[in-house]
């Protein structure tokens, strides 16, 4: 029988595969499309994953974090980050679960967290599936779609009282039983990023007028989005709920952060005579070694993407970073509608 994951704090590694950022790679990473899976297996298996409770999972009692992985096996499984800022308070925790074979898992999926090990861990917090695809009329040529090797993400939202290293194990429900992979976080005592409920910079993003209409100098989704670049956020902050995405779709490869702006396109068809819809730019002149255009430095980002939503007092409703899907995101539009 294979032994369950071992939690050790001082050797603890994220998955070979770091969702988050941008990569220049072939786009996959290395990571392989679930063996003899099609559309139709794709969808049943993204049910299941988005259909999860507590109840699918294991109570902790009064058992350790490290009790909790020897409930599990071992097969090779770990789990890539998709969000690294974290402060006390209830945190966004976005994953990818991989198998010893380099392929994407799916299942239900819930997360344990602890100050360590040996700590009682807290839990099982649900994390529901969130496809990254769209409809096909929204597809960009970098896309994901069905058969991509990553098609969607996972998302717990996690209680994180202080500041400090917390060791974590996600367990996802298998064919063969439950599968555990271990990963450590680090929760910051605070960041300047705008908030929920905060006020950020009424900046000026880049507008297809500020660009004398070279619209590829500001958006590298191919074909580009027009659409999102009418308006700059110093001018529709505080007058109607704004969507703000910092993305950059050509030069993030992974196939992950790339489909939001295809998902923000999507999305404004459904609210776009309601919400303003804006997607900036990551880097300077599109260049990875020129560093961070402005909007992101006064937002103080260093990585994407990262989605605001604003209300219409001009408020942050909603925000998102690393890898979000299309119910995550429709949820950030709502909570700037409220």
């Amino acid at each position: 029988m294979a032994r369950p994951p071992r939690i050790v704090i001082a050797t603890l590694v994220a998955a070979a595969v770091l969702i988050t950022g941008c990569g220049s790679d072939d786009g996959t990473g290395g990571i392989k499309a679930p063996e003899g899976s099609s559309q139709s297996e794709f969808a049943r298996q993204l049910k299941t994953a988005q259909t999860v409770t507590a109840a699918d999972f294991p109570a902790t009692g009064e058992r350790s974090l490290q009790q909790i992985a020897d409930t599990t096996a071992a097969s090779g499984t770990q789990v890539g980050l998709a969000t690294s800022l974290f402060v006390p308070g209830t945190n966004r925790l976005a994953f990818g679960v991989i198998d010893a074979k380099n392929a994407f898992v799916y299942g239900k999926s819930a997360v344990y967290v602890a100050r360590s090990p040996s700590s009682p861990a807290q839990g099982p917090f649900p994390a529901p599936a969130d496809a990254l695809i769209t409809e096909p009329a929204f597809r960009s040529q970098t896309a994901a779609s069905e058969s991509s090797p990553i098609a969607a993400v996972y998302a717990a939202q996690l209680p994180l009282a202080r500041k400090g290293s917390y060791a974590v194990l996600v367990v996802t429900k298998t064919a063969t039983g439950l599968v555990g992979a271990a990963t450590q976080i680090e929760v910051r005592a605070d960041s300047p990023i705008p908030a929920v409920g905060e006020r950020p910079p009424a900046i000026e993003t880049d507008t297809i007028s500020s660009a004398n209409g070279d619209v590829k100098s500001i958006d590298t989704r191919l074909p580009a989005a027009r659409e999102l670049h009418e308006k700059s956020l110093k001018d529709v902050l505080g007058k109607q709920p704004v969507v703000l995405l910092f993305a950059t779709p050509q030069l993030c490869q992974s196939r992950v952060c790339g489909p939001v702006v295809d998902i923000e396109l999507q999305l404004q068809a459904r609210y776009g005579d309601r919400v303003a819809f804006i997607h900036q730019e990551v880097y300077v002149d599109n260049q990875v070694d020129k560093g961070l255009r402005k909007p992101l430095r006064d937002f103080h980002l260093q990585t994407e993407p990262w989605l605001f939503t604003f209300d219409r007092s001009g408020r942050v409703a909603a925000r998102l970073e690393g890898s979000f899907g299309t119910r995550a995101f429709e949820q950030a539009i709502t909570a700037a509608l409220r």
